[in-house]
């Protein structure tokens, strides 16, 4: 049941008069008596006895509300009883109490909080405190009457904060958008059409269907296209942003198998496993920073980076001493081997950490995220790891282009008996190419911990998507995989909000298809002679 609109509005524009009166040098002591009616009876009687003590101008009204709010009020024999902690105190005289056998808690059901909490927000209106100002608007949001607009400009005359001031006239607009003045009512549309905020398109939509009047729908009409129009931008650059966020994801999933798979021609179905092996390195780290270093928790992040490369590495380089080198040149036994070891791993997971997901905490300035438009947020950690997945790109870039070891893996790639015939140790760099694509999906686990939880599956609902990357972009081509990999992130997302995400996976599945029937090669392809250069 809502809250009426009279009897708030009346509450609230008692405390304009009041405030313009400058009752607070001369206000009345709150009464044991009225405490009472505030505290006991059925919701009406209460909310009448509140805007009677808010008209009166009691200066201990507001810790009052404030302690009902917070379920720190008793009733016992016709007493109130304020308690915070061991300290029982009366309401209204202020006066130490024992708390006697059988007090019953005030229960204040959800009608009588937005009371409480509409008369505290009319009093924090005229904070000097601009962030309790804010909190108030926010607070009046849900409550907002056509009796509270004397209060609205009272506090916009004084408010010296623009954006604040903006935020009131929307509030103004909002309670007079149900005025039974049809002038109101059209003023209230108009202001309401340069509004940027998603819950005022919920706000007309209810007026419009509502309205009879054919003014008044028209103007109604108009400024729900116009808000429509604006969150429209915000909508369309937040789904830009998922798809590129989404597409980082799948980069740095698909930067390591880019080596494995790409340049080594391994078929490695445990992938996804080395990406599970940096993630609990992650996980592994952040708890040995809570027990061992808590002052220190938000940089374990920077120290579970390495952490999580080496792991995976290590794990990568035995896998490829002990079983892969046996199968180069053989893709199914590599698939059907790998696939096994996979399955190994997710076991050996299991029974250390256990079967359920284990979660990964954001250190603070991972957490949040900067708002551009009123519609559009962009997480800190998704932006942590667009930024993560471009310096793991250069870093790959640099290694395999510029370094001996780059050189050499290269070199093997092109022509193995030509490299071993030139003193390369052919398979040491194999070990060492295997081990840095195991890395790299290290660090993709280390990321991916960062956006969700940690569990032994965690690397099942990547691998066919990062294969699909390699396999689009070219084997072989970090270019072709960073442009597959942000081309599938994007076209998946605008799939996903027209067909939804089942029918999305399925159609992006098609178009690669289609595609490399068209162009086998992929995107990027080496081509001629030059493959050799």
């Amino acid at each position: 049941m809502s809250f009426p609109g009279s009897r708030l509005g009346g509450l609230l524009l008692a405390c304009v008069c009041l405030m313009t009166l400058g009752w607070a040098g001369r206000a009345h002591a709150l009464s044991p008596e009225q405490a009472l009616r505030i505290a006991d009876g059925d919701s009406d009687a209460r909310i009448a006895a509140l805007t009677d003590a808010v008209s009166a101008g009691d200066a201990q009204l507001v810790p009052f509300v404030e302690a009902l709010l917070a379920d720190e009020v008793k009733l016992a024999a016709g007493r109130v009883l304020i308690v915070k902690g061991d300290v029982v105190t009366e309401a209204g005289t202020g006066q130490p109490q024992a708390l006697p056998e059988g007090a019953e808690d005030v229960v204040n059901n959800n009608r009588m909080r937005q009371a409480l909490e509409g008369a505290l927000a009319a009093f924090r209106l005229e904070s000097p405190d601009r962030e309790q100002r804010a909190k108030a608007m926010a607070d009046l949001r849900d409550v907002i009457d056509e009796g509270l607009v004397p209060l609205l400009d009272k506090a916009a005359a004084h408010e010296t904060d623009p954006g604040l001031k903006a935020q009131l006239g929307m509030l103004k607009a909002k309670a007079l958008i149900g005025s039974s003045d049809k002038s109101r009512r059209l003023a209230a549309a108009t202001l309401l059409a340069d509004s940027s905020d998603p819950a005022v398109r919920a706000l007309l939509v209810e007026q419009l269907a509502a309205e009879t009047d054919a003014e008044v729908k028209s103007a109604l009409s108009t400024s729900l296209e116009r808000l429509q129009s604006r969150l429209a931008w915000g909508e369309r650059l937040g789904l830009l942003f998922t798809g590129i966020s989404l597409g980082s994801i799948l980069l740095l999933v698909a930067l390591g198998l880019a080596i494995t798979y790409g340049l080594m021609g391994v078929i490695n179905m445990a992938h996804g496993e080395l990406m599970m092996i940096g993630a609990y390195a992650t996980y592994v780290v952040q708890n040995l920073f809570k027990a061992y270093a808590p002052g220190l928790f938000d940089l374990y992040v920077l120290a579970a980076i390495p952490v999580s490369f080496l792991a995976a590495a290590a794990v990568g380089a035995v896998l490829e001493r002990s079983i892969i080198r046996w199968l180069y040149g053989r893709p199914l036994e590599t698939l059907l081997a790998t696939w096994g070891i996979s399955l190994m791993l997710m076991q050996a997971v299991r029974s250390i950490f256990g079967a359920q997901n284990v979660g990964v905490e954001n250190p603070s300035w991972l957490s949040g995220g900067v708002q551009l438009l009123p519609n559009l947020t962009l997480p800190y950690n998704r932006i942590g790891i667009l930024v993560f997945a471009a310096l793991v790109l250069l870093g790959m870039a640099l290694l395999i282009g510029k370094t001996r070891l780059g050189l050499f893996v290269r070199g093997v790639t092109q022509n193995r008996r030509m490299a071993a015939c030139t003193g390369i140790n052919t398979a040491r760099v194999d070990t060492y190419a295997f081990a840095l694509g195991a890395g790299i999906a290290g660090l993709a686990g280390c990321a991916l911990s960062q956006v969700g939880n940690v569990g032994p599956d965690l690397g099942q609902g990547y691998i066919v998507d990062s294969f699909m990357v390699v396999v689009l972009g070219g084997v072989g081509q970090l270019a072709g995989t960073v442009y597959a990999s942000l081309g599938l992130g994007i076209i998946g997302k605008l799939l996903e909000g027209w067909q939804g995400a089942v029918l999305a996976k399925i159609m992006v599945l098609v178009l690669i298809v289609i595609f490399i029937q068209k162009r086998p090669q992929g995107i990027f392809a080496l081509k001629g002679r030059s493959a050799e250069a």
